[in-house]
Order: structure tokens, then sequence, then C-alpha cells
């Protein structure tokens, strides 16, 4: 099966957006996908606040950074996934 490289969970209530992150990092690991992009937007910054939060205690996340210039600054964030 094909993973995409990013997700968007974009104007997502952080209810219906965890079940999706969780969901997709799984399958981008097991893809073995190095890094991906969650596309959260900017929003408030609650949903970002909280993908923060999850990918910090997340097992298949390795590190993860704000999006810089030219890939969506703080509407997206970037994630290195744990090597298999």
């Amino acid at each position: 099966m094909a993973v995409d490289s990013e997700l968007r969970i974009r104007r997502l209530r952080v209810d219906e957006a965890l079940p999706k992150l969780d969901h997709y990092l799984n399958a981008a690991f097991m893809a073995g996908l190095p890094s991906v992009r969650i596309i959260h937007g900017k929003g408030t910054g609650v949903l970002r606040q909280i993908v923060h939060e999850v990918l910090a205690e997340h097992p298949l996340v390795k590190s993860f950074r704000p999006g810089g210039y030219g890939e969506g600054d703080f509407g997206v964030t970037i994630v290195e996934l744990a090597n298999h």
C-alpha cells in the first residue's frame, strides 16, 4: 500500500485529528518512509501544540521540527521517523 509523504489535518478538531495522526505515523513507518510532513495549519496553534505533544511521546518518531521558510512555516511539522 502506498503511503503519501504528508498528512493533511487542517480544519479538523483535535478529537478527529489525533486518530488520523496515529494511524498515519504507523502506516508511514511500515512503508519505510524516512520523514513525513504533517499539515495542521496555523490557526490558533492549538492543533499544532497537541500534534507536537503527541509526536514528543510517539515511539515511532525520532525527531520533529516546525516547517521552515518554503516548507509551510508554522502550519507544517516535519517529522523524522525512527529507523526500522
